[in-house]
């Protein structure tokens, strides 16, 4: 029994370690991130928007050409221009040149940062799978093994995506960002030492009804993300199609970014992806509760926050078939719910006295 203690008391520390250490190494990846962003609008962005959009916002296609033999001979084509409909359907936008600008020191700092993300990665999923061996059940059982796990789910969805060869590099450096500030939160103001679990938490549901709702929150960050740089990324398209001047901001970071029917189809595809899941999150958490408390149903906070974030969901994708409430309104709704989604987990959680009450802090 006492070897099992010390046993169990060592790896809680070596998660500790772990969990630090990929902080450390998220930090390298961040600096990579802001250096892959600054050495690529140094030399060739603003040759690259000039060529992606003229002044009033319309696509202009790179002077690139394409030889091809034919017959013999050589023939010269124009390179087809790449572009996607805005969701308006009144512009056509071809899609920036990334966060690398096009050029070769910024792909060079983005291939270091991706390199160093999935070193972080690996290294916080070790601190996460040690912590459940030194608990000896699922590590979910307060909000700092949530956040510790909730961070390293959706860093792996974002590695997946560029596994499957998704040009989502422009989502590592918010991701990083946000990842360092949940990770820091979590080892200062919630972090909790290991534990058994509560009675009502004491259930294989953990496995099925957190898990599903860490992996949704994690993939609704990734739409989130996407919906609010398309807003960003709309307004200066806007902009250019009036005639404006975008300041030096615009020119450097925004001209990258996808355009924003991209933008807005990325996050909308998402969203409609995993709102199925949310709904089974919900109702296995209803079952959950009909077995630990004798009924399914109770307006608990928790419960009630669920379903608002619920119907936020419902009512962004309900917008998103209803003509005039495409495009921004519907980006609203959605980051609306979302930040739902956040009170539901910070806000109930630390301020609110439920039943769900499971901080720890």
């Amino acid at each position: 029994m006492i070897l099992a203690a010390a046993t169990n008391e060592g790896l809680a520390q070596m998660s500790n370690t772990l969990v630090y250490s990929s902080m450390a190494v998220y930090t390298l990846a961040f600096l990579a991130h802001i250096a892959e962003w600054v050495f690529g609008s140094r030399s060739k962005v603003g040759r690259t928007a000039a060529a992606l959009t003229g002044k009033a916002g319309a696509a202009a296609a790179p002077a690139v050409s394409v030889q091809v033999k034919k017959a013999g001979g050589t023939t010269v084509l124009d390179r087809p221009k790449v572009v996607t409909r805005a969701a308006a359907g009144t512009r056509e936008v071809p899609d920036g040149p990334g966060a690398a600008g096009g050029t070769v020191k910024g792909d060079l700092y983005g291939r270091i940062a991706i390199s160093l993300t999935v070193l972080a990665f690996a290294v916080q999923a070790s601190g996460v799978v040690t912590r459940a061996l030194s608990v000896q059940r699922a590590p979910w059982g307060n909000m700092y093994e949530f956040s510790t796990t909730f961070s390293a789910v959706a860093v792996g969805v974002y590695l997946a995506f560029l596994l499957a060869g998704k040009n989502v590099r422009w989502i590592g450096l918010p991701l990083v960002t946000t990842v360092l500030l949940d990770l820091g939160m979590a080892t200062t103001m919630l972090y909790t030492e290991s534990d058994q679990l509560v009675p009502a938490l004491d259930s294989y549901w953990l496995w099925i009804h957190v898990s599903t709702a860490i992996f949704c929150g994690a993939v609704l960050y990734l739409g989130a993300v996407a919906t609010l740089l398309y807003l960003f990324r709309d307004s200066y398209e806007n902009k250019l199609a009036n005639g404006g001047e975008p300041g030096g901001f615009a020119r450097s970071v925004l001209e990258r970014l996808p355009a924003a029917a991209t933008l807005d189809k990325f996050a909308y595809r998402i969203n409609a992806a995993i709102f199925p899941l949310w709904t089974f999150t919900i109702i296995a958490g209803a079952i959950w509760a009909g077995d630990a408390w004798g009924r399914y149903w109770g307006w608990d906070a928790k419960e009630v926050w669920s379903f608002i974030t619920w119907v936020g969901y419902a009512a962004y994708l309900h917008a998103r078939a209803t003509a005039g409430w495409k495009g921004r309104k519907a980006a609203y709704i959605a980051l609306i719910a979302f930040a739902c989604f956040l009170f539901n987990y910070y806000g109930v959680n630390i301020f609110v006295s439920s039943k769900h009450s499971y901080a720890g802090v």
